[in-house]
C-alpha cells in the first residue's frame, strides 16, 4: 500500500471484527469501524487511535436496512474519502431446532448475514471501480462445510456468503477488485462463548480445542491476520477464494 486508503469493518466493535479493525489501522489503513453497537464502535476506534492509528466509530447502523448502510457510507467518505477496502464481518448467529425456525427467524438471519454484505458492496463499488483497486473480504463460517446442528438458518446464510465471494470475484476482477472469503473455525469469541453457554457444540471449548490439530481454540487476531494479507497488495493475484483458518479442523 503506497498510498492511505479508507476500509470498512462491519461488525467491528468486537470479537473477529475488532480484531480486523485493529489490524487494518495498524497496517495503515483510515479505518472506519461499522457496528450496530454504537459504544462497542467507539471503544474499538478510540483504542486504534490512542494506539496511533487512524481511525473513527459509525455506530447505530444496522447492516440489513440500505438506507442506514448508503447514510454510513456517505458519512465515511465525508470522513475519510472513497472506500477501497471492504471487510463484511457482521453476522447473526442462532441456534434452534430446525422445526422452530419461524419465518421471522429466517428471514432476519438472511437479511443480516446475506442481504447486509449485499447493500454494503454495492454502496462501495463505485469507489473501488473508480480507483480500479479494491479489496472485499466476506467472513463466512466454516460451517458451511460441515454442517451444524441446530444452526440450519445460520449455516444457510454463510454457504450462501461463499457463493457470492465467487461470483463477485468472476465479475470484478478484471476491475482491479479481489473478493475472497474466510470461513473460521472455532475462534473463542463472545459469540461462541455464548453457544457454548447454551450446550449446543457438543462439549466445551476446551474439549474441541484437544481434537484440533494445532491443539488451541482460535484467537480473532489468526482471522485478522489472514485478512491483512488478502488486503495487502501481496495477495492481488489472489479472488474467488475460500481461506480457511480453522487449525486444521477442515481441509
Amino acid at each position: 500500500m503506497t498510498e492511505r486508503k479508507t476500509a470498512v469493518v462491519t461488525g467491528g466493535g468486537s470479537g473477529i471484527g475488532r480484531a480486523i479493525s485493529l489490524r487494518l489501522a495498524k497496517d495503515g489503513f483510515a479505518t472506519a469501524v461499522l457496528d450496530i453497537n454504537t459504544e462497542s464502535a467507539e471503544q474499538v476506534a478510540k483504542e486504534a487511535r490512542e494506539l496511533g492509528y487512524e481511525a473513527a466509530a459509525f455506530g447505530g447502523v444496522d447492516v440489513s436496512d440500505r438506507a442506514q448502510v448508503d447514510a454510513a457510507i456517505d458519512r465515511i467518505r465525508e470522513t475519510f474519502g472513497p472506500v477501497l477496502v471492504l471487510v463484511n464481518n457482521a453476522g447473526l448467529t442462532g441456534t434452534l431446532g430446525f422445526q422452530k425456525i419461524t419465518d421471522e427467524l429466517w428471514d432476519r438471519m438472511i437479511a443480516v448475514n446475506l442481504s447486509g454484505p449485499f447493500y454494503l458492496t454495492q454502496a462501495v463499488l463505485p469507489d473501488m471501480i473508480s480507483a480500479h483497486w479494491g479489496r472485499i473480504v466476506n467472513i463466512s463460517s466454516s460451517s458451511a462445510h460441515s454442517g451444524q446442528q441446530y444452526m440450519v438458518h445460520y449455516v444457510s446464510t454463510k454457504a450462501g456468503l461463499i457463493g457470492f465471494t465467487k461470483s463477485l470475484a468472476l465479475e470484478y476482477g478484471p476491475k482491479g477488485i479481489t473478493v475472497n472469503t474466510i470461513p473460521p473455525g472455532f475462534v473463542d469469541t463472545p459469540m461462541l462463548r455464548d453457544v457454548e453457554a447454551k450446550g449446543f457444540i457438543g462439549g466445551t471449548i476446551a474439549d474441541h480445542a484437544e481434537r484440533t490439530p494445532v491443539r488451541r481454540p482460535g484467537k480473532p487476531e489468526d482471522i485478522a491476520a489472514a485478512a491483512s494479507f488478502l488486503i495487502s497488495e501481496e495477495a492481488g493475484y489472489i479472488t474467488g477464494q475460500i481461506i480457511g483458518v480453522n487449525g486444521g479442523r477442515n481441509t
